[in-house]
């Protein structure tokens, strides 16, 4: 046994990847994509049905709508687009839980949307709006301590102050771009040391330093080559 705070762990999911069934059963909450980066109204039930045989939380992974990009690379929008981006794809993912006779949990915005949306103001806002508007008892996840939180607290929304498993930090606490070497953590020990730091209430950046971060939720990208081997990893810690 050891005194670190459990924190839930959350995964990108829906996105075409092979290890998605076998990654539910050791997390907490599911990001589900929406169809704008990837994912179709297959993939969303066909995940949706096997969070619910596991009891994992159901969100809502909105994107810009760039399959091309993966939703990497932002899009200019007007926050009047933005609203209508986001109020789409979760509307497509509420309907097709209701069918399954489920709700969603949570919204947490995908790739170059969501570190706008940490570092913007006006997106921030636009993403909050859309979810608010949708069903106020949504939880929005969030770069941690970033305006994704704060805009949403202020429209009266739950949040989740989000930190990553597998990503690395940079001095102000925001996500190394991924262009960047070493952005992605790849090392088994890496992560978990991660993990282990988060749950005491920090990250640290690129030279080593302490940040320290809010966590109420820990994200594992489903993506990864190494996905499956992370979650098994920390769902046991």
């Amino acid at each position: 046994m050891n005194s670190f705070k459990k924190i839930p762990i959350n995964c990108d999911l829906g996105e075409g990847m092979p290890d998605d069934a076998a990654i539910i059963p050791f997390i907490d909450e599911a990001n589900i994509a929406c169809g704008f980066h990837a994912g179709d109204s297959l993939t969303m039930r066909t995940s949706i049905a096997i969070c619910l045989s596991h009891q994992v939380k159901i969100g809502a992974h909105p994107s810009y709508l760039d399959r091309e990009n993966f939703g990497r690379i932002v899009v200019t929008l007007s926050p009047t687009e933005i609203y209508q981006l986001v109020h789409k794809q979760v509307s497509i993912l509420q309907k097709i839980a209701a069918e399954a006779g489920a709700k969603l949990n949570h919204v947490k915005p995908h790739g170059a949307l969501y570190n706008e949306s940490a570092k913007n103001e006006t997106v921030a806002h636009a993403i909050a709006k859309a979810v608010f508007d949708l069903d106020s008892t949504l939880i929005l996840f969030g770069l941690s301590q970033s305006h994704s939180i704060t805009q949403a607290l202020e429209m009266g929304l739950k949040v989740a102050h989000e930190t990553f498993a597998d990503r690395a930090y940079v001095e102000d606490g925001s996500l190394m771009p991924r262009s960047q070497k070493g952005a992605v953590h790849e090392d088994l020990d890496h992560v978990v040391q991660q993990v282990l730091d988060i749950r005491n209430g920090f990250v640290r950046d690129s030279y080593g330093n302490k940040i320290f971060l809010s966590s109420d939720t820990i994200c594992i990208h489903g993506d990864g080559p190494n996905a499956l081997a992370f979650a098994k990893k920390i769902h046991g810690l």
